[in-house]
Parts: structure tokens; sequence; C-alpha cells
């Protein structure tokens, strides 16, 4: 809700509203989505019926996909409107925060932890050799070690058939 108002630069919450209020609409959604990236939201539906209000909720998912938000981020209408998954919604909003860090023109303010970015590395074929030769003692000392003599609990059993 802080990072919405910060974003927007006005108060949204009052006290006594709920987050999922405030949102459903999709009102707010969109002009979010228009802050962050200028035009992505062409039209943001103010008055109507349910419709109405659930296209400005079509409209924002559009526009969270071609800003770069997976697929599997973004929450279904029912989620808001129908208050089905209220915290998916949330974890879609943060997926469009951590999506800001990857667009170098967003100068506002950012939610949740930077994205990691690709840290290839090239080992040669010396340092590669020299891996092949190190036992690794992370789960502690490997001398003796077999499974031969564990019998805890049942035996395996597999049906077939059924």
């Amino acid at each position: 809700m802080e990072w919405i108002e910060s974003v927007l630069g006005e108060k949204l919450f009052n006290r006594g509203e709920s987050y999922e209020d405030v949102l459903r609409d999709g009102q707010v959604l969109c002009r979010l989505m228009n802050k962050i990236q200028p035009g992505s939201v062409a039209k943001i539906n103010k008055s109507g019926g349910q419709f109405k209000m659930m296209e400005n909720i079509n409209l924002f998912q559009q526009a969270l996909k071609s800003y770069g938000v997976a697929d599997l981020d973004v929450f279904q209408t029912v989620d808001l409107y129908e208050k089905k998954d209220i915290a998916q919604v949330t974890t879609t909003l943060f997926a469009l925060g951590r999506t800001t860090y990857r667009h170098p023109e967003w100068q506002g303010p950012y939610l949740g932890p930077r994205p990691a970015e690709e840290n290839k590395r090239d080992f040669s074929e010396e340092q590669l050799r020299a891996g092949e030769g190190i036992i690794g003692l992370q789960a502690g000392q490997n001398k003796g070690a077999s499974q031969a003599g564990q019998s805890l609990g049942a035996t395996r059993k597999i049906l077939l058939g059924k």
C-alpha cells in the first residue's frame, strides 16, 4: 500500500478501508501502471458496471505482461474482483516492483529485492580437472559411508495394476 501511494504521490488508503476494496475496481492499478510506464493503459474506465471494472483489471494485466512481468506472476481477474486470492494480487505487485529494477528509465521507488543478474564464469580446462579430484565433505566425513545394513521401518511396496 505504501509503495503504491509513493509511486502515485497521493494518499489512497484510509483507516478502516481494506486494501482489496481500494484496488478492486482496477482504477488505482491502471494509474499505477501508467505512472511506471506512461501510456501503457490507454483508457481507464471510471464508471460503469461490473464489466467495466473487470476490464480495468484486464487492461492492467495486459500492461504488466508487456512491461515484462512473467505470466505466472500475474493474478487472475477473479482473484481481485471477487476477492478469491488477495495474496496472489500482492505477489503480482511485488513482481511488478521487482521488474522495475530491469527498466533503467524508472527512477521512482522500488519494491522488493533487486533480481539477480547473470554471473557467467569461464573456467579453464586445468581448473575443471583440478575440481574432479576433490571429494565434497559438506555433510561431514565420508569414510566408510554406505547404506549396507539399513532397514529402517517397513520396506517399500510397489503395487502394480491398481
